[in-house]
């Protein structure tokens, strides 16, 4: 891929459906979990209202925001227990630092590890990767995200409990491609990477 410009240029990239397979490590229990989602971006402008409000919510000027994104997802994990799910809804907010655009705040309607508003930090990294890095009152969370081409996206995040349970996981996101509806059954391979299926 050409190189990404800013992290705004990165939610846009990402705007569409997704099918994610995902493993999650739980590091104490020598223990690993399958599971996956299905996953829609859409990629907002600074005017949304979605992106005044969520700037409002952190005492921060909408004015300063360059863009974000509405993300829902609806997923599984192999140890799900019954009445279980995975599926939710977040806003983020990009609000850079001055006039670098790779690297600021990211604000987010509620966290990837808990569900509370959230304003964390992101950078785009010297591969143009996305990574995000976001404490909490009882956790801490590392992410990235890096596009292997327009069509596969990959990621992986870290779960750091400030009572030592960690959790490493790693993502392979494949584009759902709209003139492809055998798509949601077959498996999509991109470059070496096979995907089936946050």
């Amino acid at each position: 891929m050409d190189k990404i410009k800013d992290a705004m240029e990165f939610f846009q990239l990402s705007a569409g459906q997704w099918r994610s397979q995902r493993t999650t490590h739980h590091l104490p229990f020598r223990r690993a979990e399958s599971g996956g989602s299905d996953i829609n971006v859409e990629y907002i402008n600074p005017e949304d209202p979605r992106i005044v409000e969520i700037c409002q919510m952190h005492d921060t000027d909408p004015s300063l925001a360059i863009g974000g994104a509405f993300v829902s997802w609806d997923g599984s994990m192999a140890w799900d227990k019954d009445n279980e799910d995975h599926k939710g809804t977040t806003v983020f907010a990009l609000i850079p630092d001055g006039d670098d655009k790779r690297k600021g705040k990211l604000l987010r309607e509620r966290g990837y590890a808990e569900i509370v508003p959230v304003a964390g930090l992101y950078e785009m990294d010297a591969e143009d990767g996305l990574v995000l890095i976001t404490e909490y009152e009882t956790m801490s969370t590392i992410e990235r995200f890096w596009f292997v081409n327009p069509n596969l996206r990959l990621r992986s995040s870290t779960v750091q409990r400030f009572g030592g349970f960690n959790t490493a996981t790693f993502c392979a996101e494949a584009r759902v491609v709209e003139n492809s509806p055998e798509s949601s059954t077959e498996e999509l391979t991109t470059d070496n990477y096979s995907v089936t299926g946050w």
